[in-house]
């Protein structure tokens, strides 16, 4: 049986479709609000299809020194062109791409995770410092 851990799988997002990309500034101003977004496949797209898609995107937060980190927000994608035609029969499909807001007063690390329906849990994470 494997750790939680052992299941999320990283790699270079440059090359790998299915690393959330975590876009946001290096640093940031103590008490003021500030982006996050989260995207899948930056470099090399993602397919966003009824059989292979990006189901959903979640931030995390964890600040330094504090034991557990903070959950920011979930991104859930539902359209991935299924109708009741059958699959890839819709023209409407989901970009897997989500913008949090958010404000810190210490410096800390954002963790991003991903769920592809076929190739399972990925992650990503990027430092913040506060000036």
């Amino acid at each position: 049986m494997s750790d939680f851990n052992e299941i999320f799988k990283t790699a270079d997002w440059k090359q790998e479709k299915h690393v959330p990309v975590i876009d946001s500034p290096g640093t940031v101003a103590a008490g003021e609000v500030f982006q996050v977004t989260v995207g899948v496949g930056k470099e090399i797209a993602h397919p966003n299809t009824t059989p292979h898609h990006i189901r959903w995107v979640t931030l995390f937060f964890q600040p330094e020194g504090e034991k557990f980190p903070f959950q920011i927000g979930k991104a859930e994608f539902s359209a991935h062109g299924e109708s009741v035609e059958g699959p890839d029969t819709s023209t409407v499909y989901t970009h897997h791409s989500a913008t949090f807001s958010l404000k810190t007063e210490k410096a800390g690390t954002i963790f991003a995770a991903s769920f592809c329906n076929i190739h399972g849990l990925w992650q990503n994470s990027k430092a913040i410092s506060v000036e």
